[in-house]
């Protein structure tokens, strides 16, 4: 029983005592083994440990109003993982999401976006234009590329934020707005900060709960449970059969750096359906230039299971986060963990997180 509350610590999911009936120990694995399974059939944004963590923060700051800043390169999904704090938050789909881009308006154009215009009309009346915090009252207000909003309506947006009420340009009266605001940067903010680029106050503000979405590179575990939620719904989209990737292509799709993240690889994905012959798709149907450094000979049978291997291991491993992750992954996998890092290290798989 000692060895059994050690291990339990160490991460064990559960232990059943000797002597025991053959069917009491099948049906305590299959009932553990179709929680792990259904935990990563519920992932949303994926399977890495790094994404699952997000998940699970969004669980807990869902409900809160408190402002959060997330941080990652371009076309990791900033905008979907706010969309998902919103829709956490509010179960009412009518609530509004309101995105703003900030540094794609001009800065002359910029305060009005956010803040409104009134403009004298016809007969004494205010022609009035809402800004982006009216538009988003009761809702959720993304805030994309916040870094590049300019010095000069830095202080305006930080009174905004402070006091949840907005002046629009040409106006006096003060507008009381209800949201919760999200914002994004691609950058480090700090650095900016630092620099005197941006005001530490607003840095602060905006910075409550700070959230990074790791670049694909380096959650390749991802990358082809990703590819297949797109094949999915390209297949639902067109009414068609789900087409499926070639070992080549995966081996390809776990080689390639993805420069411009979840957004490139949507995009091959859908390329490549469009576009791609019947039949398993090819690399050739994925980029329009491959990679030179890519062999693109045709797979042997062993580079095949090769590939079907790596992405099953490396699935299951994202099961199993904490301490013991190789030893239940393992016991899983029905093989030692012996055995586990001969193949982790035979398939190039790293060894994230506890083991």
């Amino acid at each position: 029983m000692v060895k059994a509350v050690r291990l339990l610590k160490l991460g064990a999911a559960d232990y059943i005592t000797k002597p025991f009936e053959i069917e009491s120990l099948l049906e305590k694995t299959r009932s553990l083994t179709a929680a792990a399974a259904a935990e990563c059939q519920g992932a949303q944004f994926g399977v890495s440990p790094a994404m699952r963590r997000l998940e699970a923060a969004l669980v807990k700051l869902g409900p809160a109003g408190s402002n959060v800043l997330i941080t990652g390169e371009q076309g990791v999904g900033k905008e979907s993982l706010a969309v998902a704090l919103h829709r956490r938050r509010y179960a009412d789909s009518s609530r509004p999401f309101i995105a703003l881009n900030c540094g794609a308006i001009a800065e002359s154009a910029l305060a009005a976006e956010l803040f409104g215009q009134e403009k004298p009309g016809a007969g004494g009346t205010a022609r009035v234009r809402k800004g982006a915090f009216e538009l988003a009252h009761g809702g959720t207000l993304f805030l994309d590329e916040v870094g590049d909003v300019p010095h000069s309506l830095q202080g305006s947006l930080l009174r905004v934020i402070q006091e949840r009420r907005v002046i629009r340009l040409g106006g006096e009266m003060r507008v009381p707005v209800d949201l919760r605001i999200v914002c994004a940067a691609e950058r480090d903010l700090r650095q900016r900060v630092e620099r005197g680029e941006f005001r530490e106050d607003l840095y602060y503000y905006i910075n409550v709960v700070a959230l990074h979405v790791p670049p694909l590179r380096e959650r390749k575990e991802d990358i082809l449970w990703l590819a297949q939620r797109f094949l999915e719904q390209e297949a639902a989209g067109r009414r068609g059969e789900t087409k499926l990737l070639s070992a080549r292509a995966e081996r390809l799709m776990l080689e390639y750096p993805w420069p411009g993240n979840v957004r490139e690889l949507r995009s091959a994905i859908e390329r490549a359906c469009l576009l791609g012959p019947d039949g398993a798709l090819q690399p050739e149907a994925l980029f329009e230039e491959l990679p030179p450094a890519f062999d693109s000979k045709s797979e042997t049978l062993d580079e095949h299971l090769r590939i079907f291997e790596r992405q099953y291991i490396t699935r299951v491993l994202a099961m199993h986060e904490g301490h013991g992750r190789i030893t239940r992954t393992a016991a899983t996998l029905g093989i030692s963990r012996k055995n586990l890092w001969e193949r982790m290290r035979r398939l190039g798989i790293a060894a994230s997180g506890d083991a």
